[in-house]
């Protein structure tokens, strides 16, 4: 990554992809072309929703370069949420986000002939197969990349030896393997957003699209709640009761910004004769069972896979037991649950582990 400015002080950032994964390094090869597939995500992203995309300026197909509009007075979401900073009106806008991109690259928004081509181009097998193993092969079965301290090991080996939780794991791994509905991110969580400013002048931007593909429209928000609800379990852990509960509410409130904006953008559909008002019922009742169940997967895999979160693991030593247990407790009640139970319940629960009295 580089921050480039001319004499004028006008600033680009060059983003090259390096042919391995940069979190490992070199003893872990990936290809390089999955910078001309961001590029392409960035494209079609900000043809339906340019408002929260980092704007592509050019890409250098040889050098595996993209040039991409300067961010650098935004701050990551996830440095925000750590330094208590104000989360108002962020996820709601995210999920509108993600409602635009469900929506306008769907076959609802599209010709069907138009979607099979475009999701044949999306097709990115190396980095979909990274996200098979961390977040659904390895928390569930054990071994690989996995790691955690001895306070929470007996946490685990419960789960890891309970058959109901590892069947309902791989059905989930299965859903994300076999669905395209959307060219979706592909890695939404609180490190691949920038904000800036709070109220009428919030700036929100998603980037780091390179896990993009044709994907089940819940995954992206089954790991924007996984990652709200670390945030909201940090801030119990800190005594920050209200800030918590605040937190937990958006994971409700960005559904109903979800299901609006889908709802909105529903009336646009470009065959509508196909597809009656019935079909988008019944396909958010599957967004919102694929987005729970995602949502735990990814809650079991931040806690004890490769690429922790920060907000869990700098909470005092004393609490870091209690947050882990809270996530992957609430984490597999998602996972097995979530086709029974109500979308309610799951907030009170949630509120309820992390001793929130409504």
């Amino acid at each position: 990554m580089f921050i480039c400015k001319d004499a004028t002080g006008r600033c680009v950032v060059l983003k090259q992809a390096l042919p391995y994964v940069r979190l490992v390094g070199p003893e872990w090869p990936m290809t390089e072309d999955r910078a001309r597939r961001e590029a392409n995500t960035i494209t079609a992203h900000t043809k339906v929703s340019p408002r929260h995309v980092c704007n592509l300026i050019d890409f250098d197909a040889d050098n595996h370069a993209l040039a991409l509009e300067d961010l650098t007075d935004h701050e990551v979401l996830r440095t925000r949420l750590n330094d208590g900073g104000s989360h108002e009106d962020i996820f709601e806008q995210l999920a509108q986000y993600v409602a635009d991109v469900a929506m306008g690259t769907s076959w609802y928004g599209v010709s069907e002939e138009d979607f099979r081509r475009a999701a044949a181009a999306a097709i990115n097998p190396e980095l979909c197969n990274i996200t098979e193993d961390l977040i659904f092969t390895e928390p569930f079965l054990g071994g690989g990349r996995n790691e955690f301290p001895d306070s929470i090991a007996p946490v685990v080996d419960r789960l890891q030896a309970d058959s109901e939780w590892i069947a309902a794991g791989m059905m989930m791994r299965h859903r994300f393997m076999s669905t395209q509905e959307a060219h979706i991110h592909g890695d939404l969580h609180t490190g691949s957003v920038f904000v800036r400013g709070t109220g009428a002048a919030l700036s929100v931007k998603a980037f780091d699209s390179e896990f993009a593909f044709y994907g089940p429209v819940g995954f992206d928000l089954g790991l924007m709640w996984a990652n709200i609800l670390a945030a909201a379990v940090r801030a119990a852990m800190l005594g920050e009761t209200d800030r918590s509960r605040r937190l937990l509410d958006a994971i409700g409130s960005s559904w109903k910004s979800f299901t609006a904006r889908m709802r909105q953008n529903w009336k646009n559909r470009v065959t509508p004769e196909k597809y009656p008002d019935a079909c988008l019922e019944l396909w958010l009742a599957k967004i919102l069972d694929d987005g729970l169940g995602f949502a735990g997967c990814e809650a079991t895999r931040r806690t004890v896979g490769l690429a922790k979160l920060s907000d869990i693991e700098t909470v005092p030593e004393d609490k870091y037991p209690t947050a882990a247990t809270a996530m992957l407790t609430l984490g597999r009640s998602l996972v097995i649950d979530r086709s029974t139970r109500s979308f309610a319940s799951y907030l009170e629960e949630m509120a309820s582990t992390l001793g929130l009295h409504r």
